[in-house]
């Protein structure tokens, strides 16, 4: 019948089965037998040094950096686990780390329903993220009210100070990075000129110009009684930073949005705001997802730059672990730094994975949509 639609099938298998498809893509000529045992060959040396080093030859118990320095000496598995809660809460005071993962399990709380589809509530769960959690976040994280000792920001670091830097960065740049996109593509002249102005400003500037910027210089230029805390000025400069990449990911988005739909939008008389918000924003986002998702990848990564400016992030932790007397051994170094990598990556891929499977899903949002509405 015209217009029905077809129920999706999946794709034939290949003919001949795994045999077959190895034999076409793997073997096809000798020059692809060739190429296809060199990378098996060369899999299978990266696998076993990498298996070797991280477990066979490894050293897993030891007080000090002795107990690596063995010949043939391994990973130095005993400075990861005497440096653990330096690597994930900094010169946070011990007694008082509960509180940073208290935080963790509030920000689970909030995320955890909006990233699931099937969990209700999607609304709640915004505003809390939005008003409520970064108030609670701030509370419990620096203290000196409801009889929370003090902590000032100094003594964070870590992954902490990683997650609070990326988190808020990400939160903050969002938002103004939509701005950004909008008013570079404004017919208000001054609005264009300022947005153009600031993304080209910022995006011809290393962050590490950025940062040092924002703690060496930004003092001069402000009076002496009064005081911006470190930590606050790093968040602001990555936020900032981040903004300007961000909003031309989001302009990109805009510019693929077919004229037709800003046409149809102006017939059904929408505002400006509900134009952009209703209709034409959802469609750019929805096309702009890896770019996003990359530019929310590098600004985690990113924020290893801050120790330029004296805030000690996980990798910073970790060089200040390598310092440490105690711990000096030809392992140790290549240890930490795959310990912090290890890390960077769990979080960079969960990212980037989630970020498929949105796609996926709007995908299919979109197909289903298109099938409903052909059926009627």
């Amino acid at each position: 019948m015209a217009g029905s639609a077809i129920t999706p099938a999946r794709p034939p298998g290949a003919p001949g089965g795994p045999i077959a498809w190895l034999r076409a893509n793997l073997f096809s000529s000798w020059s692809n037998a060739l190429l296809t045992l060199l990378a098996l060959w060369l899999i299978y040396q990266a696998v076993t040094a990498a298996v070797g080093w991280a477990f066979l030859h490894a050293t897993w118990e030891g007080p000090d950096g002795d107990a690596c320095t063995r010949e043939g000496a391994g990973a130095c598995w005993p400075f990861v686990a005497d440096w653990f809660g330096q690597f994930m809460y900094g010169r946070y005071p011990e007694a008082q780390r509960g509180r940073v993962n208290l935080v963790y399990v509030l920000a689970l709380a909030g995320l955890l329903p909006l990233m699931i589809p099937q969990v209700p509530g999607k609304l709640w769960s915004s505003i809390y993220l939005i008003a409520v959690f970064p108030v609670l976040a701030t509370i419990l994280l620096s203290g000196g009210v409801l009889g929370l000792e003090h902590v000032p920001t100094d003594f964070w670091g870590g992954l902490l100070v990683t997650l609070v830097i990326s988190s808020s960065g990400i939160a903050a740049a969002f938002p103004l990075g939509i701005l950004l996109a909008l008013g570079r593509r404004s017919r208000m002249p001054i609005v264009r000129w300022l947005s153009v102005g600031f993304i080209e400003f910022v995006r011809g500037v290393p962050l590490i110009t950025v940062l040092f910027m924002a703690s060496v210089m930004l003092p001069l230029f402000i009076p002496e009684r009064w005081s911006i805390d470190k930590l606050l000025r790093a968040l602001i400069m990555v936020a900032l930073f981040s903004a300007a990449y961000l909003a031309e990911v989001i302009r990109g988005g805009l510019q693929a949005i077919p004229r037709g739909q800003f046409e149809a939008a102006d017939a059904l008389g929408l505002t400006y705001a509900q134009k952009m918000g209703l209709i034409i924003l959802p469609q750019a986002l929805k096309l702009v997802i890896p770019g996003i998702v990359n530019s929310f990848i590098s600004l985690f990564k990113d924020t290893s730059l801050v120790l330029i400016i004296g805030i000690f992030d996980l990798l910073g932790m970790v060089q200040s672990g390598l310092s440490a007397p105690k711990w000096l051994s030809p392992a140790t170094p290549m240890t930490g730094y795959v310990f912090a990598g290890l890390v960077f990556w769990i979080f960079c891929f969960g990212i980037s994975r989630y970020s498929h499977f949105l796609e996926r899903r709007l995908a299919a949002g979109g197909q289903r949509t298109v099938a409903k509405a052909d059926e009627h």
